[in-house]
């Protein structure tokens, strides 16, 4: 039995395999709270089926992902690493959490509006939050690592295990947020005041942690940059050029402000030149090990985690059951 706090962070198997905008703001942090923390690290399939997809897609993604979760340094014998979809006991306690969950709070979710204007309004887009919450407090997770674009959801949850806990008596903590440091917000390389995503239509705005360097160094290349020629740091006035500097600092380990002294002068050519080789060099390893999994390999390490979750999360629902009357 463990004395450290216990985290949970799950990633959707859409969109492609996870890019450096995932890596820098969420794996990276992943790989190092096993150090310190009781990690649970789930590949969220449930989730992403609020949106139209092809089931033969899916479940070569769900493989995919979980692939590179262990590529990227995820260790299956530190962690707890599964498919969401083999525990049912998420879906279990997200039925009882909606039963307490207010209809205008799903409905007033950013992302809720965001994805129905784009991907059309269904039951599971809009309560995914709930089974969001139940995917935390099933583990009674004392901490949940998120950006931004995740606060609501983590607040949902905070709220949802005071309401249990007042109304059936105390199960579950009330999780806290561990934010992602500064620049763990990496943008699109073609539009760079939107954040880097896996939904984007023009797969030149991200790079995939398996892209050969030949590609990135293609990706990085066609970014778009801003005006004039001098490479210096300022997000509000020059952000194409700052993301830029953010990853190469991020991959070459070197400050920012070192990066823009050397660099200030040496024309976008140039530095798009060294921040690509930087990215290629740093994602390298990852993409050696990627290849170096096969299909089945990772399926047998992920039945294993699906495994030790049902006995887990089980011991937690039977005490939940008792406590709602069934």
């Amino acid at each position: 039995m463990t004395n450290k706090q216990r985290v949970f962070s799950g990633i959707q198997p859409t969109g492609g395999l996870p890019h450096v905008g995932n890596y820098v703001g969420a794996l990276n942090n992943w790989v190092e709270m096993q150090a310190d923390y009781d990690t649970i690290y789930c590949v969220v399939d449930l989730h992403s089926m609020t949106i139209p997809y092809d089931p033969h897609e899916l479940k070569q993604a769900r493989i995919d992902t979980a692939k590179m979760l262990l590529a990227v340094g995820v260790d299956p014998d530190t962690s707890l690493l599964y498919y969401q979809a083999d525990v049912l006991q998420h879906v279990e306690l997200a039925w009882i959490l909606s039963t307490i969950t207010g209809l205008g709070q799903l409905e007033r979710m950013t992302q809720f509006k965001e994805k129905s204007d784009r991907a059309g309004q269904n039951l599971g887009l809009l309560a995914y939050p709930v089974l969001m919450a139940a995917d935390i407090l099933i583990h009674k997770v004392h901490a949940v690592p998120v950006g931004d674009d995740q606060a609501q959801h983590l607040e949902l949850a905070r709220d949802l295990a005071m309401r249990f806990n007042a109304r059936f008596g105390d199960e579950f903590p009330v999780p806290d947020r561990i934010t992602p440091g500064v620049g763990a917000r990496v943008m699109s390389l073609t539009d760079p005041t939107t954040k880097m995503s896996g939904s984007d239509p023009s797969v030149r705005s991200r790079i995939l942690l398996n892209d050969p360097p030949d590609v990135i160094a293609k990706k990085v290349r066609s970014a778009v940059t801003d005006n004039g020629s001098e490479v210096v740091y300022d997000p509000d006035g020059k952000p194409g050029i700052s993301n830029l500097l953010e990853l190469f600092s991020f991959f070459g380990r070197r400050s920012i402000d070192s990066l823009a002294d050397e660099y200030v002068d040496a024309g976008y050519g140039t530095f798009k030149a060294a921040v690509g080789e930087a990215i290629a060099a740093g994602l390298g390893p990852i993409r050696e090990r990627y290849e170096s999994f096969d299909d089945e390999e990772v399926s047998m390490i992920m039945r294993r985690g699906a495994e030790e979750a049902r006995d887990r999360t089980e011991i937690e629902m039977k005490s939940v059951r008792e406590k709602i009357g069934l």
